[in-house]
Formats: C-alpha cells, sequence, structure tokens
C-alpha cells in the first residue's frame, strides 16, 4: 500500500471515515474544515493511494504549557523567567477503523512529528504535547516515549527526543 499525507481540503470525502470514537469522529466530520478555516489547527489526512480513502487524520496547533508541568530533569535547561513554555499540540490523531491494527497510527505519529520537528526551525517550541481521549491513547503514546505531565493529564515529547529520532 503506498500513501500520501496532505493537508484537509473540502474536496476530501470525509463522510466515510469512521474510527469509533464520538469525539474524533464529529471533529473530523463537523468542525475540522471550519478549524483550518479560522487558523485554529491545521488538520492533515493520510490517503490511501490506491482506494483514494483516508486513513486517518491529525491536528496541529500552537500552544503553550505552564513551567510548572514540566518534570524537574527537564525543567532545570529552562529559564526562570518563563511562566509558560512554547510548544506545539497534536491534538486529535485517528485512524479509519477499516484501517487500524495496520501500523497507520504510527505513521501518523511520525509524519505528525516530522513536520513539528520542521516547524520547530521557524518557531520556537520546545516540545510536542498530547491529551490522551482514553487509556489506550495513553499507551499509544507511552510506547512511542511521551512523558506524562504533572497534574495535567497531558503528556509530551521534548523536540530534542524528536530531533534525534530524525538524525
Amino acid at each position: 500500500m503506498s500513501y500520501l499525507t496532505v493537508p484537509l481540503a473540502s474536496s476530501h470525502n470525509r463522510s466515510d471515515f469512521l474510527c469509533g470514537k464520538g469525539l474524533l469522529d464529529n471533529y473530523f466530520w463537523y468542525q475540522a474544515n471550519q478549524d483550518v478555516k479560522r487558523k485554529l489547527s491545521a488538520c492533515f489526512v493520510l490517503i490511501d493511494q490506491e482506494s483514494e480513502k483516508i486513513t486517518g487524520y491529525y491536528t496541529l496547533s500552537g500552544n503553550s504549557i505552564s513551567n510548572d508541568w514540566i518534570p524537574d530533569s527537564f525543567k532545570k535547561r529552562l529559564p526562570k523567567s518563563y511562566q509558560s513554555i512554547p510548544t506545539i499540540l497534536l491534538g486529535r490523531l485517528a485512524i479509519d477503523k477499516n484501517f487500524q491494527d495496520k501500523g497507520i497510527g504510527k505513521i501518523l505519529l511520525i509524519d505528525s512529528l516530522k513536520r513539528c520537528l520542521d516547524i520547530s526551525h521557524s518557531i520556537g517550541a520546545f516540545a510536542v504535547i498530547v491529551d490522551p481521549l482514553d487509556k489506550d491513547a495513553e499507551r499509544f503514546y507511552e510506547k512511542y516515549g511521551f512523558i506524562k505531565l504533572h497534574d495535567s493529564g497531558k503528556m509530551f515529547l521534548p523536540m530534542k527526543t524528536i530531533k534525534e529520532l530524525f538524525i
């Protein structure tokens, strides 16, 4: 199979997409296009080039987190004067039911992290943040090295670590 990641466009058929998580499905069907138009987030879709179906999607947006949430081992490298630290939010990541358990989540995550690394060369971004929807999502991100943030439910992967993945 051959896949291509592209920005979400109004011409993409989203109605066939179903990941099985209502929050993620409804967002993709009804809100994603509007968020892109309003510059609230960027949405990228992974297309199966053979069937032209959307196999999955993810969203990215600018974000910041409280310096208080960052583990001490990372905080010591940051200026004490910063009350919040600039990050990139990987807000949503979902895989169509027909493509689950085929490595699409890993493909989407790698694509999103590479895109975040590229963006970090133009804007300040200390880490990529995720806010797992449930325990399954939390286990997925833990498997790829994301670290829980104190008292927030969010997880992060430092940009330094992401850079090392692509060297």
